[in-house]
């Protein structure tokens, strides 16, 4: 993930993106066996994300949530649909109105990516003395209080 340098940017800002384009290739790497193994592509986990976060959606709804055509996005609700990890109903309130929600697949492929992300910090973390561990606590709990979002789920 590489960030472009804005030069009306903090030093502290700029040193803090830097450690973490450093972390993040260094754990990537590190798990890239277990990485290969999830059962899924990365567009179709963002897919998965949009609608468990934000479902029942029409695929309109979910095709401007992901910034793709409204052809891109029925295509690929077809496809997990036909995987089994997503499910099309009739809109109650609206019947020419389709809603794609979440089937028990869907959840365990996230519950799979999820999985993995916790193995991968708990590896990492497992190699850090107790007075790192209370700094990285410290560090999440203030990168915690930081995250308010408004209703459309986007950082303010």
């Amino acid at each position: 993930m590489a960030t472009t340098k804005r030069t009306d940017e903090r030093p502290a800002l700029q040193r803090a993106l830097a450690a973490f384009e450093a972390f993040e290739p260094r754990l990537m790497a590190a798990h890239v066996a277990d990485f290969t193994a999830v059962e899924i592509t990365m567009a179709q986990a963002k897919l998965l994300y949009v609608v468990m976060t934000g479902g029942p959606l029409s695929v309109s709804e979910i095709a401007t949530r992901l910034g793709i055509s409204l052809s891109t996005a029925s295509g690929a609700v077809d496809h997990l649909v036909q995987l089994g990890m997503l499910a099309r109903a009739d809109d109650p309130k609206n019947r020419r109105q389709v809603r794609v929600s979440m089937t028990l697949a869907g959840s365990r492929a996230i519950e799979q990516m999820r999985d993995l992300g916790a193995r991968q910090l708990r590896a990492v973390l497992e190699r850090l003395n107790d007075r790192d561990l209370r700094a990285v606590e410290r560090a999440i709990r203030i990168m915690t209080s930081a995250l308010s979002t408004d209703q459309a789920g986007t950082l303010t």
